[in-house]
C-alpha cells in the first residue's frame, strides 16, 4: 500500500486518493444545518428542468462530507454534475469544494462548462434549497441556477 522512494525520503500512497487526505474535517458551525445536509437531495439546474430532478447525496466518510450529484435532461443530452467536499457548514449556507460541469445544448456551443475550487450554496430567504451563489456561467454570458433541495420530512 505504501511505496518509498529511497534516498528521496518521499512518500507514495499507491491507490488512495490524495484529496481525501488532503481534506481537513469539515468545520460544522451548525449541527442543524450539518444534519440537513446529510442524505439525500433533489438536484436542480433551471436548463435542464424545475418539473423533474436530478438526485444529490451528502455523505460523511471520517468526518468529511462529500456531495455527489446529477441531473440529466429526459431527451437530450444536457447534465449537471457535482462533486466535491464540503469544507464548513453554516445556518444559511454551505462551502463546497470541488466540479460543477454542465452541459446545455444552446449554452457555451453545446459543449461541457466546468467550475472548479470553492464555493458557496446559500438558504435565502424561505426557500427551501441551498441555491449556488457563483451564478454567472464561466463560459458563456447566462446565469445558471443549481440548487440543492431540502429533504422531505
Amino acid at each position: 500500500m505504501f511505496k518509498k522512494i529511497f534516498g528521496t525520503g518521499l512518500l507514495i500512497l499507491a491507490g488512495l486518493n490524495a484529496a481525501a487526505f488532503a481534506q481537513e474535517k469539515t468545520v460544522v458551525n451548525d449541527a442543524n444545518a450539518r444534519k440537513m445536509l446529510l442524505g439525500k437531495h433533489l438536484l436542480s439546474l433551471q436548463w435542464i428542468s424545475w418539473d423533474y430532478f436530478g438526485a444529490a447525496n451528502v455523505v460523511n466518510k471520517h468526518g468529511v462530507l462529500y456531495l455527489k450529484g446529477e441531473q440529466r435532461q429526459r431527451k437530450g443530452t444536457d447534465y449537471v454534475k457535482v462533486d466535491g467536499v464540503i469544507t464548513e457548514i453554516n445556518a444559511q449556507d454551505f462551502k463546497f469544494d470541488g466540479t460543477i460541469e454542465m452541459q446545455i445544448s444552446h449554452i457555451n456551443n453545446g459543449a461541457p462548462c466546468q467550475r472548479e475550487g470553492a464555493m458557496t450554496f446559500a438558504v435565502t430567504g424561505k426557500r427551501k434549497y441551498w441555491r449556488l451563489q457563483e451564478m454567472d456561467n464561466p463560459c458563456d454570458a447566462v446565469t445558471d441556477y443549481v440548487d440543492i433541495y431540502f429533504r422531505g420530512k
